[in-house]
Parts: C-alpha cells; structure tokens; sequence
C-alpha cells in the first residue's frame, strides 16, 4: 500500500486560504478594500512578508486587486471557479516559474521526441484518451487540468525509459498542481481552451506519426508559449 506524504502549508498558503474563505463567505465582497498590509499581519498574527506574498498569490489568481494610491480591494469574481486550497506551485515567485518552465521543457521536448520513436501502438491509447478527455470537458476545468496532467504523464510512459518514467513521476505532483493553476490563469484572463487543446493535438499528432523532431519542437512550442503567456500576466503582480 502507498500512502501520500502530509504537506505542510506555509504562512502565506494559511493567509491566502482564510481570505479566500472570508471571499466564499461574502465575509469580503466585491469592492471591498482590504486593510493595509501591517493590519492584516496584526490581525492574522503573522510577518508582513506572509500577507505580501498572500495577496500577491490571490491578485495573480484574479480574486484581488490593487489601485495605486488607493489600498487592494476585492474582485467581481465567483468564488466558486476556485478551489481550496492556493497550490503552492501557483504562489511562486516569478524565478521559481522560471525554473519548474525551464525544468519542464529540459524533461518533456526530449520526452516527445524519445516516445514518437519508441511507442508501441498500445501506448496511443491513454495519450489519446486524455486528448478526447481535454476536447469534451465542456467547462468543466478540473477535469481538463486532470487530463492534460495524465496526457504529458502518457507521453513519458510512452518512451519505456524507467529513469525517466521516474523522474517524470518524481516532480508529478508539482507538474499536476502547474498545471492546474497556469490553465486558470490562462483560461480566466484570455480564454485560451482551445488554444490549449489544438496544442496538444498537435504534439499527438506529430507522436503518432513517429515524427520525432516535430513531436519535440511542438512540445517546446506549447511549452514556451504557456510560459510566455504565463509571465505577461504575472506581471501585473
């Protein structure tokens, strides 16, 4: 039997919860100014560098934001396309998204190109699944974000590399909770679903038809152009 190892949350995971919770419970609504920086630390018994790094993970996600001279205030947004709790992968620091992107696009072009010309054709299958999976979601995000995480786990799996399957497997967690929280980000500031999909589809395609050189420059391309996607909006942090 496997059994899961407990995270433990830091500081600012706790504060970036109890606001959000204080948002489902209209405890905060739309239009709402937040009290400054010091007061909040006051109030949740913490550092001033916990609420920063709270507050700057929630603008990020769209829940607050902040108007120069005037304090950070609550968002017109539907608490309910967010979920509990704030990942950490997605309350990172911009060199720490720098890294997971560069980290992934070192592990998986080299991943695409090894799978289309190792795959055995049972191998299309769960890569295949996930694509119809990610196409027919019809709104429903988490299962979207679930399958983009299973196609690119398929995808290793695909090469029959076990270190490599392994070392996929070793940053899963990470990858699936990137994943997730990049998808809202681009998904709720641009609406790029599609775009997300006929990505992958491209990178399926290219497997399938054992390109191998196409199959690594089109995961390169989907990669860097999230990343790239990702950073313009964290720059409104």
């Amino acid at each position: 039997m496997e059994y899961k190892r407990i995270k433990k949350k830091k500081i600012y995971e706790e504060v970036a919860d109890s606001l959000i919770e204080m948002i489902k419970n209209k405890q905060l609504n739309p239009g709402d100014k937040l009290d400054s920086v010091e007061k909040l630390a006051n109030h949740f018994g913490v550092g001033r560098s916990a609420i920063r790094e709270a507050l700057s993970g929630l603008r990020s996600m769209g829940l607050l934001e902040m108007k120069q001279g005037e304090g950070t205030f609550v968002n017109a947004f539907d608490p309910t396309r967010f979920t509990l709790p704030v990942t950490t992968a997605f309350l990172m620091k911009k060199d720490d998204v720098k890294e997971l992107y560069e980290l992934r696009i070192i592990l998986e072009v080299g991943t695409a190109s090894l799978a289309a010309k190792v795959y055995k054709e049972e191998d299309l299958i769960p890569i295949e699944k996930a694509l119809i999976v990610m196409k027919n979601a019809e709104g429903n995000e988490e299962l979207a974000a679930s399958a983009d995480t299973d196609f690119h786990m398929a995808i290793a799996s695909a090469t029959h590399n076990q270190l490599l399957i392994n070392l996929m497997s070793s940053v899963s967690d990470l990858l699936t909770e990137a994943i997730r929280e990049t998808r809202k980000v681009l998904l709720f500031s641009r609406g790029q679903s599609e775009n997300l999909y006929l990505e992958h589809e491209q990178i399926f395609n290219a497997l399938k038809n054992r390109d191998s050189k196409l199959a690594g420059q089109y995961m390169q391309q989907h990669l860097e152009e999230v990343y790239q996607d990702l950073l313009t909006y964290m720059e409104k942090w």
